[in-house]
């Protein structure tokens, strides 16, 4: 039985105010906030934005901006070194491709330098309001042990959930699984005794076999 919808329909109700946690003013910061999340918590990434953006805040700032500063801001984030230049590099494609404008376009956002297909998603529906799911650590553990998704990668689980969930509800649905994955499914030791859809949980199913609830 594909309990999508009534899964979806709980997690809505448990966070009936889902957004992405991450703290921007432009959609060139919420491109340069989610590179640094990268294997990050966002909470980690919002004590090192201010500093990073009372620096530089737009493209063509960043571009300017010596690489080295960059690493020095963004240290505590992790992969520094590749994160540096990622953003680097994005801020200098969208002032040289795009007019110093971050693209609105899903398509497009995709072609910038050191911006993968998880960071397109988010901003495209973060900050443009498109549809669109961002298969993080999260969404691609919660979606499934939720058993949403069968997949052994990100590509095919965003493929599964755009499948199973109606177009409208995708970005919503992205912050309703994330936000579970990150509070209650967490992915050492989730707490399924908290957890509001483990009847209709696999993964839960799966190791509690001998639990019988009424």
């Amino acid at each position: 039985m594909d309990n999508t919808k009534e899964i979806l329909q709980i997690l809505a109700h448990d966070f009936p105010n889902a957004k992405s946690e991450l703290v921007f003013g432009s959609p060139f910061e919420l491109l340069v906030a989610v590179i640094l999340s990268a294997q990050c918590t966002d909470k980690r990434v919002n004590t090192v934005t201010p500093q990073l953006f009372a620096a530089a805040n737009t493209p063509q700032a960043m571009a300017d901006l010596p690489i080295e500063q960059i690493e020095e801001i963004i240290k505590p984030c992790g992969f520094y070194h590749s994160k540096a230049q990622y953003i680097k590099q994005s801020a200098q494609d969208i002032v040289q491709r795009y007019g110093g404008q971050v693209p609105r376009e899903l398509q497009q956002l995709q072609t910038l330098k050191g911006v993968g297909r998880k960071t397109a998603n988010v901003v495209y529906a973060v900050a443009f309001g498109g549809q669109a799911i961002a298969v993080d650590t999260h969404v691609f553990r919660v979606s499934n042990r939720l058993g949403i998704a069968h997949a052994n990668n990100v590509l095919d689980t965003e493929k599964q959930l755009m499948a199973a969930i109606p177009p409208e509800q995708w970005a919503d649905s992205h912050h309703y699984i994330l936000l579970h994955g990150r509070y209650v499914c967490k992915a050492q030791r989730p707490l399924c005794g908290e957890c509001s859809v483990r009847n209709l949980c696999k993964y839960y199913a799966e190791n509690n076999k001998n639990d019988v609830r009424q």
